[in-house]
């Protein structure tokens, strides 16, 4: 059984089978392990059961995204099964993939990527532009996180096993 964990934006989102959770948590570091511990107990499922973990690694949160990487890495070690990383892009592109994700980063810029366009950051009018090279813009409504484990599960079917590592598309205000 694979158990996706969502922490690049607000609260914590969980998957597992064909269950899923949101927890508010003001503090993700705090309240994950328990809302992972609690999940899975609603679930009847045991830690020994997991045969992978997927991690949203970005684009979002910057101290959400390296907690969600360090608690999944944590538990895949743990357990000695693979942690496989899904960036919001795939998700989006998972029900779309013509289409042209424009992700407001609530910063003034939008993060935007398609089979065009690897992930960046654009301004406004750059996504005016470049989203008419695409049949349909999506990233202005919610994603399904429940094709994150159809993502991680495609992963280890076709040996993509990539680093789990941060997708950040800007440096952080410290780097500024």
């Amino acid at each position: 059984m694979i158990l996706v964990i969502n922490t690049s934006g607000n609260g914590i989102d969980l998957v597992l089978g064909d269950k899923s959770s949101h927890v508010d948590a003001e503090k993700q570091a705090i309240g994950l392990p328990t809302a992972v511990m609690n999940f899975m107990e609603q679930n009847n499922v045991k830690m020994s059961d997991l045969t992978a973990v997927g991690v949203v690694v970005g684009p979002g949160s910057f101290t959400g995204i390296r907690m969600g990487i360090a608690y999944a890495k944590g538990l895949g070690i743990g357990l000695n099964i693979p942690v496989i990383p899904v960036n919001l892009f795939e998700l989006y592109l998972y029900e779309n993939p013509d289409a042209f994700v424009a992700i407001d980063s609530g910063r003034g810029d939008f993060f935007a990527a398609s089979k065009l366009h690897e992930p960046c950051t654009m301004t406004i009018d750059e996504i005016e532009t470049e989203q008419m090279k695409c049949p349909m813009t999506v990233g202005h409504k919610p994603y399904n996180l429940m094709h994150a484990k159809n993502i991680v599960e495609d992963k280890i079917k076709n040996k993509k096993i990539e680093p789990v590592i941060p997708m950040y598309l800007r440096p952080s205000y410290a780097e500024k």
